[in-house]
């Protein structure tokens, strides 16, 4: 059984050869532990896609998570100067806007113009005018991480896609072919909206107006439907739906099932209607909101961060919904990057392997990202492990 039948198989519930192994690496473990510079990780779908291959035959992970789109051709064109300093690497591009790049986290971008807004104005904006919104530095629609596109800023929420937008996808799967599971990514609504208004401002708005939030949401939705179902009719294997800080105590239960279900249902029902698997990443305490994660179509659920991290222990949320989605994660990044011995990361695995094998449906993964600076030496055990221990046809 290859990695890729193995991980389908965990995701329809059933009993694969072992329990696979896949982990979401930080873009800045990937800057450190490739032979890539950052800018080049960053900016081009050659040497992302380069990178997401080498780190998962490296680890012999059973599956790659392509989180963000593709870069268009060229893009590094409009650079005048590249520097190199203790903390990172300095970008200035030919505008005079510049990209500072750490050497293990996400770049920060830094327009010329500083009075540019950076955010959407809650008070001001229309719904109704979404598409004439052009010029927000914090917030480019559906293009994670890249300030333009192709040069331009693109107004509105984006429904159809430039071809460069599948390119880490076309490249990732021509490397690996039919052998791995290759799964691509998109924000839910929630998350598009946080990210238009700053996080503060958005959850503030929540209770300030919530008649115009649902509308804003009503709007943005279809834009995660589209770049959902645009990778599932590309041929990635599953849709990571990414939403992150809506587990306690950012919202209450009561709050998710009104400003999450509605709108990740129809991102689900979407992508699920073009036969491909579709799970939901969400950071924090999740343990009182895992039936409500279950009723937006979800087939799985993704990082429950263990206590302290978050509230979710993996016996108990594979008592609660095992049954109906499959479970990926529970392994808190913090304790494993603390961690000292192999003995001590081999336990902190195991635990987890014990809890989510029986039955089929787990798949073993840190809660959120490997961290940056997250030894390579520890993420090398996992697949060796579930090989010794995570056999279903050794009982």
């Amino acid at each position: 059984m290859n990695s890729r039948q193995r991980i389908a198989l965990a995701m329809q519930i059933k009993e694969p050869d072992r329990v696979p192994v896949m982990c979401q690496l930080a873009i800045g473990h990937y800057f450190l532990n490739t032979s890539f510079k950052p800018h080049e990780i960053w900016y081009t779908s050659e040497a992302f896609a380069e990178a997401l291959v080498q780190l998962q035959k490296f680890y012999r992970f059973d599956g790659i998570l392509i989180n963000q789109p593709g870069r268009p051709d060229n893009f590094l064109a409009g650079v005048s100067k590249i520097e190199e300093t203790g903390d990172g690497e300095v970008l200035t591009w030919c505008n005079g806007d510049v990209t500072f790049i750490p050497w293990d986290d996400n770049a920060q971008f830094y327009p010329a113009d500083e009075l540019k807004p950076t955010r959407a104005d809650f008070n001001t904006i229309d719904p109704d005018k979404l598409d004439d919104i052009d010029d927000l530095v914090g917030y480019i629609w559906n293009t994670e991480h890249i300030q333009t596109i192709a040069g331009k800023i693109r107004p509105g929420p984006l429904a159809e896609f430039p071809p460069y937008f599948f390119k880490t996808i076309d490249l990732v799967q021509d490397m690996v072919g039919d052998d791995v599971s290759v799964h691509g990514e998109v924000f839910s609504p929630l998350t598009y909206y946080m990210e238009l208004f700053g996080y503060a401002d958005a959850l503030m708005t929540l209770i300030k107006d919530p008649g115009k939030v649902h509308a804003l949401l009503e709007r943005l939705t279809p834009a995660s439907v589209a770049w959902g179902v645009a990778q599932a009719k590309r041929g990635v294997d599953a849709v990571l739906i990414s939403s992150a800080f809506v587990g306690g105590p950012f919202l209450s239960p009561k709050m998710y099932r009104e400003f999450v279900v509605p709108y990740e249902k129809q991102v689900a029902a979407a992508i699920k209607a073009e036969g491909v698997p579709v799970y939901t990443h969400t950071c924090g305490s999740i343990g009182k909101i895992l039936d409500l994660m279950v009723e937006t179509g979800t087939m799985g659920i993704d990082t429950m961060d263990p206590p302290p991290l978050g509230n979710t222990e993996l016996a108990y949320a594979k008592e609660k919904v095992g049954k109906k989605v499959f479970l990926k994660g529970n392994m808190n990044s913090v304790e494993l990057l603390a961690a000292k011995t192999e003995e001590a990361v081999i336990a902190h695995a195991s635990e987890r392997i014990r809890d989510g094998k029986p039955g089929g449906g787990y798949i073993l993964s840190t809660a959120c990202s490997v961290s940056p600076l997250m030894a390579p030496w520890k993420l090398e055990l996992f697949t060796p492990l579930a090989e010794e221990i995570g056999r279903y046809d050794a009982g």
